[in-house]
């Protein structure tokens, strides 16, 4: 036993005792070795092109190209789409401009979609129609209906696209460069009313066309009703099996059809018979107007065909236009399918950038902003220089097929509760209701499961320094379905399509995307696994640069695993050396892991395993080498003692030591996970309370600022009110001041007169005749005299024309005190009335 553990190959051992130089010749050794391998297939070799399209075929891409052209409204945009999918000699900055198409089309849709759909342009018939008209054929009528549906489609997306920016001034940049190709866009509403005038809605020329046509219509009709009424009478004549005889129509003439078995006495000409369809008889008076008929249409047809050419003709005038318009609806359709895909499985606008080697760090050489980069808000992790962030990214078909599934099971759930709502309806038997009761719930069951089990993101963040990226793992641990999701990823990217992640994502932009996946075997080559593997990995070194993605599955494997491993090992550094810009590798040879340690071009990382479920869980942890779960497994699978003890014998102290050791790194790497995602919990708690404080000082500041111009309001209201207050007193003051000073100048005047008569009597001599001249004649007797007012009492002072209260009474002096309006008066009492 002790001699057998002897042997086993210790790789922490030989990597020690290998000198550096050793690993230089090793490397330029295992260079000759591929290059002569190559040389020596010269026949077989293969351009770059068509390796690439191979590995574009392994990581299934035209299952993608299929997807996202399924989005296209038009036969020629889905055509179009999968040559742009397809096109492999995209520079970087037109792949910058797809993305850019892409994120315009994204903003429309957000927006509302602006007409944005194609489906009702049948593009085939247009195409035809650019074709007749070019050689100077006449349209059909149905060509001439689709090329008014093109323009009045043109006008449309003008017009919408016009609202649009009235509602929103800041859609003309956001939709760009779609703005400019959809205003650009010709329209021509009378070449759309000349069509709609000679052509209806079923693409056929209309009675009104032309008077020739109507005229040649009508007597076609009028031929057909006479051959109808002739061929029915002649029916209704013939006396034996004349239920079995009906009129009908073969190459547009007029005839009667009759069961193969009966004899008619019906003279005319045999059209056909036949076992399967009977006989066709054309009855001998139907003949000339069958002939006619035949004419008829011959005009009809000539007269059709003249209104189309006069179409045509007005089609070539404008033919140019039609064309590039057509090109024009093709192109945003493409951009529209790129779009829809991509908000229909949530991707994320990608931050595609240039690299350039710099000493074996991969760096941002030229990353201008555009109008999408700028939407692209990456978290504080990627502040750091990552040569590939790609967090929480699916692989496009599992969510396809996720998504298929679970479409599937919601329809049955929907087609099961329809035929229970039908049982019902017709009564049918309760045991019937409860099967399906039971599908019922069984399909409920289905979709809670399709819920749970929702494909399952992988994280990829590989830092700038990371030449070669090494995963190990167990089998259906997902180590494959990592790799594809990287390539596709990074093939998105570059053909302008949103990369499908849950976060915002950086990748490089790559030349070129080779990958060795999958059995490589080949019989008509005599090629085995490990030759079909070599052969492919031979060519990827030969073809990579340094702006490429090179994916290795399981290198080092279908041989023996000693040399398995030290060609997996030198492969690897040749890469890491002056191959690829990233390359990423799984792997099963724990030698492989060992690399990391004496390069740091190297990074591990390997696939979790659940060990109490004893199944994979599909997710990465990095910095970490894999370690062996097959002895633990078959403890925990139950194989005896005896053989588990000599297994751990034969397996090694140091490397049990090894894998306790990753064990503790494992444990302290999902430690670290958890304390980071706790920190990031609480980040974005922080955040949130700070977004919080923010909009409260916010509404803080705006509640103060609209207290403060209530307030201001209110006083200026106030200030304008005691003003206009203040001014109505004044007037008033003003007013009763001059009132005043006339009645005061009315009672001096009436005073002054009263004074004169008063001297004057007293001057006049007491004779009687002068005596009796100026006698004062006293009031009758039957007049009443003055009552005397208490005070309080409302009274009428006749001079002023105004009412008084009585404020004070003096009998004595026959006086009074009153106060009228603001004024107070003293009068004598015969100056006022009661």
């Amino acid at each position: 036993m002790a001699s057998s553990a002897s042997l086993i190959f210790n790789p922490i051992k030989i990597f020690s005792a290998t000198p550096s130089c050793s690993v230089r010749f090793r490397i330029i050794k295992t260079k000759a070795a591929l290059k002569a391998l190559e040389s020596n297939s010269n026949d077989l070799a293969q351009t770059k092109s068509t390796i690439h399209r191979d590995s574009l075929r392994v990581l299934e891409w035209e299952k993608v190209c299929d997807c996202v052209a399924s989005f296209a409204g038009t036969s020629l945009g889905k055509e179009a789409l999968k040559e742009q999918l397809w096109f492999l000699n995209r520079s970087y900055e037109e792949s910058k401009s797809l993305l850019v198409e892409t994120s315009a089309a994204v903003e429309i849709f957000k927006f509302g979609g602006c007409g944005m759909e194609f489906k009702a342009i049948d593009v085939e018939l247009v195409k035809s129609a650019i074709g007749h008209a070019s050689r100077g054929l006449p349209v059909e009528g149905s060509e001439a209906l689709a090329v008014a549906s093109l323009l009045q489609l043109s006008q449309a997306l003008q017009s919408n696209l016009r609202a649009a920016f009235k509602e929103d001034t800041d859609s003309y940049n956001r939709f760009m460069p779609l703005t400019e190709w959809i205003m650009d866009l010709i329209t021509n509403q009378a070449l759309v009313n000349s069509i709609e005038q000679v052509v209806d809605e079923d693409g056929c020329v209309k009675d009104s066309a032309s008077s020739n046509l109507k005229r040649y219509r009508d007597q076609m009709r009028t031929l057909e009703t006479k051959l109808f009424q002739l061929l029915d009478n002649t029916i209704r004549n013939e006396i034996d099996g004349s239920s079995s005889m009906e009129v009908g129509n073969i190459d547009g003439r007029w005839c009667i059809k009759s069961r193969f078995d009966q004899i008619t006495s019906i003279n005319g000409l045999l059209m056909s018979s036949g076992s399967g369809v009977g006989s066709l008889v054309e009855p001998f008076a139907a003949i000339p107007l069958n002939n006619e008929l035949q004419q008829a249409k011959a005009l009809v047809a000539k007269a059709e065909e003249e209104v189309l050419l006069k179409l045509t003709e007005k089609i070539q005038t404008n033919l140019d236009g039609i064309e590039l318009l057509l090109k024009t609806i093709i192109r945003l359709d493409v951009v529209v399918a790129r779009a829809k895909y991509s908000l229909q499985f949530g991707g994320t606008y990608p931050d595609l950038f240039l690299t350039e080697d710099d000493a074996g760090v991969l760096t941002v050489k030229s990353c201008s902003p555009s109008s999408g980069t700028s939407k692209v808000n990456l978290s504080y992790q990627t502040q750091r220089e990552w040569a590939l962030y790609l967090p929480k990214a699916y692989h496009p078909l599992l969510l396809q097929q996720h998504r298929q599934n679970m479409q599937q099971a919601k329809k049955d759930i929907t087609n099961a509760r329809a035929e229970i709502r039908r049982r019902k309806v017709q009564g049918e038997a309760m045991d019937s209701k409860g099967n399906s009761d039971a599908d019922l719930r069984f399909l409920e069951m289905k979709v809670s499961k399709l819920k749970e089990s929702y494909p399952i993101p992988v994280d990829f963040f590989i830092g700038s320094r990371t030449r070669v990226l090494v995963i190990t793992g167990p089998n259906t641990g997902g180590k494959t379905i990592c790799l594809k999701t990287v390539g596709l990823a990074a093939m998105m990217a570059k053909s302008g399509l949103y990369v499908l992640s849950a976060e915002p994502v950086r990748i490089p932009w790559f030349d070129s995307i080779f990958a060795d996946i999958g059995d490589e075997q080949s019989l008509s080559q005599s090629l085995s696994t490990f030759s079909g593997h070599l052969r492919q990995i031979s060519a990827i070194q030969a073809r990579s640069t340094s702006k490429s993605l090179v994916l290795l599955d399981e290198v080092g494997a279908g041989t023996n695993p000693l040399e398995g491993a030290a060609l997996g090992m030198s492969v690897l550094e040749s890469f890491a050396e002056s191959g690829a810009c990233l390359t990423i590798a799984t792997t099963h040879h724990g030698e492989l892991k060992t690399l990391k340690y004496s390069n740091d071009a190297f990074e591990n990382a390997c696939m979790e395993f659940d060990e109490a479920n004893l199944k994979p869980t599909y997710k990465i942890l990095w910095g970490i080498p894999g370690r062996s779960n097959a002895i633990n497994i078959a403890n925990r699978l139950g194989l005896p003692k005896i053989i588990i003890d000599d297994a751990l014998v034969l397996y090694g102290t140091a490397s049990s030591e090894i894998n306790e050791v990753i064990v503790d790194m494992e444990r302290f790497k999902q430690d670290l996970g958890e304390h980071v995602v706790e920190a990031q919990n609480y980040l974005n708690m922080s955040r949130g309370l700070y977004e919080k404080l923010l909009h409260v000082k916010q509404k803080i500041e705006e509640n103060r600022i609209t207290q403060r111009y209530k307030m201001m309001k209110e006083l200026s209201e106030a200030s304008a009110m005691a003003r206009s207050l203040l001014h109505q007193r004044l007037r008033q003051a003003r007013a009763l001041a001059v009132e005043r000073s006339q009645n005061t100048e009315k009672l001096s005047n009436i005073h002054t007169i009263a004074k004169s008569k008063q001297q004057a009597a007293q001057a006049a001599p007491a004779s009687p005749a002068n005596h009796s001249k100026f006698k004062v004649e006293k009031p009758p007797s039957s007049e009443k005299p003055v009552q005397i007012p208490k005070i309080s009492d409302l009274v009428y002072i006749s001079s002023l024309a105004t009412k008084a209260t009585v404020l004070k009474v003096e009998a004595s002096k026959n006086e009074i005190t009153v106060q009228a309006r603001n004024m107070k008066l003293k009068l004598k009492l015969s100056d006022i009335q009661r």
